[in-house]
């Protein structure tokens, strides 16, 4: 459904301006880019026009290949790309962390089996 609203650009906005200004220059109005987030609001009803493709969950993927790519359907948007990617960034850590503990999963496991007894083992 529609995530930008008139309500929540106002509210974005108001945020920036408290957050981003400088104590001595104050706030620069283009470090939040309101018409594009209107734009979004005209001319895509409230949706964001971006297309994410991505690897199913859980899915174990060989290193050097994408998780996920993303998409601007609307040349207008040229900005909200790099806007997302810095949010979508944060897939980084969980994703780290799944594989750091399959990994020791696996070795856990190599160990029992080699070392452990059979109900140990059984019982998973």
């Amino acid at each position: 459904g529609p995530r930008v609203t008139p309500t929540l650009i106002d509210e974005a906005e108001s945020y920036f301006s408290k957050h981003f200004a400088h104590p001595v220059w104050g706030y620069d109005r283009k470090l939040f880019h309101r018409e594009g987030w209107q734009h979004i609001v005209e001319q895509h009803g409230g949706r964001l026009p971006i297309s994410i493709k991505a690897v199913p969950e859980g899915t174990v993927v060989p290193y050097k290949n994408v998780l996920f790519t993303m998409e601007n359907t609307d040349p207008a948007c040229y900005w909200l790309t790099n806007y997302l990617e810095t949010l979508l960034v944060q897939v980084w850590y969980p994703t780290t962390v799944c594989t750091q503990s399959r990994e020791q999963k696996k070795i856990i496991k190599k160990y029992l089996v080699d070392t452990g007894c059979q109900d140990v083992i059984d019982s998973g």
